[in-house]
């Protein structure tokens, strides 16, 4: 099973599968290590080769506590592979998985970790393009911090970029994980530091909250959201924390703070979070039919599974892919979102609004309105005819009595 890997390494054992490739277990001269083996056609493709050896004095050169190291990159036949320090725990989507949300202590102080990591990143001129959960590993042999959280390493950098080259991906595509993209890439704008703090943010929500505030449902209607509806509040936390959440998901990529910024805000709020238990809020509906497709079978769920991650014992890719490749929508799509989220949180019990609950009750309301209506309208038309009656009645009462000598 072990393979060579270039004249240093050797991968011995997978870890994991993603979209983007293969993620082994490995010894380079130095000890263990995680490499990250890209796709075979990605690995046959000159200017994505091109491109990985571009980047590889930006990506060797990313160093921080709170980053997944990148040892090496080797470009040896068919093999492309980005060499890293390998992460003894587990990573964040799986801790999600296994605990629904988190306390709100333990989630501002895994989120201000990766921000910090993003505040080096930025600076060195690199954005990361897919923060997410599954690119968030937890070091189960780090000291505990508050909430009893182990410290955040955010990995994947540059996969993104590498893949998103002008000739495998036209400018009517986009690439990225659709809960997680800002409204700019939506749009087909540049992706600058801001779409990181955007996607974080959103990762924020998702650990409070046990769901992202614009997923849901068939991608391109996430997408719509993103662009169109403004974020629901989450009931039980502290308004300062919901303020600066709602700054970091705002519209206008301006409006959002700064990486190092945001690190230090959500470390001053830490205090006033202490002994906060995890939210106690209502999951929206997991499902949703695609707009104006007629499903040949019922939806299934949205699973939220584990993707690639550097650490041993992983679980398979999701279908929530790494980067997923998809059409713009129009000018004309994009307004014809409805305005507020379709996944806000909901009374235990209540249908989700766009269900296909929600639009049996919807339908079944319509029908009682109409019949009452039509009792409505036959009431008023018999009294407007008794009252013509009396009025015709009334005249010739008094004609008569005036012609009465």
């Amino acid at each position: 099973m072990a393979r060579k890997i270039g004249s240093r390494y050797t991968a011995n054992q997978i870890l994991g599968r993603g979209s983007a490739g293969t993620v082994w277990l490995g010894e380079g001269p130095d000890g263990p290590v995680a490499i990250k083996m890209l796709r075979e056609d990605l690995a046959s493709d000159q200017e994505l080769v091109g491109r990985f050896v571009q980047e590889r004095t930006a990506l060797l050169g990313l160093e921080h506590p709170h980053i997944v190291t990148v040892r090496d990159l080797v470009v040896d036949g068919n093999d492309l592979a980005l060499v890293m320090d390998l992460v003894r725990g587990t990573d964040l989507r799986t801790r999600l998985d296994r605990e629904r949300r988190l306390a709100p202590e333990a989630a501002v102080a895994i989120v201000a970790d990766v921000a910090d990591a993003l505040a080096a990143a930025h600076a060195a001129g690199v954005v990361h393009r897919d923060v997410k959960p599954e690119n968030v590993l937890l070091d189960m042999q780090g000291p505990l911090g508050p909430g009893g959280s182990h410290p955040a390493l955010l990995t994947d950098f540059g996969v993104a970029k590498l893949i998103d080259s002008p000739r495998r991906t036209k400018a009517t595509k986009i690439i990225g994980t659709p809960d997680y993209l800002a409204p700019e890439i939506v749009e087909g704008l540049p992706p600058r530091a801001s779409v990181d703090i955007y996607a974080l943010a959103t990762v924020l929500y998702e650990l409070l909250a046990g769901f992202t505030p614009f997923g849901g449902g068939h991608p391109g209607a996430v997408l719509r959201r993103h662009v169109t509806e403004t974020v629901v509040p989450l009931p039980g936390i502290p308004e300062e924390l919901w303020q600066l959440l709602v700054q970091c998901l705002a519209k206008a990529p301006a409006s959002r703070l700064r990486a190092s910024e945001l690190a230090a805000r959500l470390r001053e709020q830490l205090p006033s979070l202490t002994g906060m238990p995890p939210l106690d809020v209502d999951e929206p509906d997991q499902t949703e039919e695609p707009a104006q497709e007629p499903a040949a079978e019922p939806a299934e769920p949205v699973r939220r599974r584990g993707a690639v991650s550097l650490v041993p014992g992983a679980k398979p890719d999701s279908n929530r892919d790494t980067h997923t490749s998809m059409r713009v929508p129009g000018p004309d799509e994009l307004a014809g979102g409805a305005h507020g989220t379709a996944r806000a949180p909901r009374a235990t019990g209540a249908p989700r609004p766009g269900s296909a609950r929600h639009r049996a009750v919807v339908r079944r309301r319509r029908v009682t309105l109409g019949v009452a209506g039509a009792v409505l309208a036959a009431v008023v038309g018999v009294g407007a005819y008794v009252a013509s009656s009396g009025g015709d009645d009334k005249p010739a009462q008094d004609t008569h009595s005036t012609s009465a000598p």
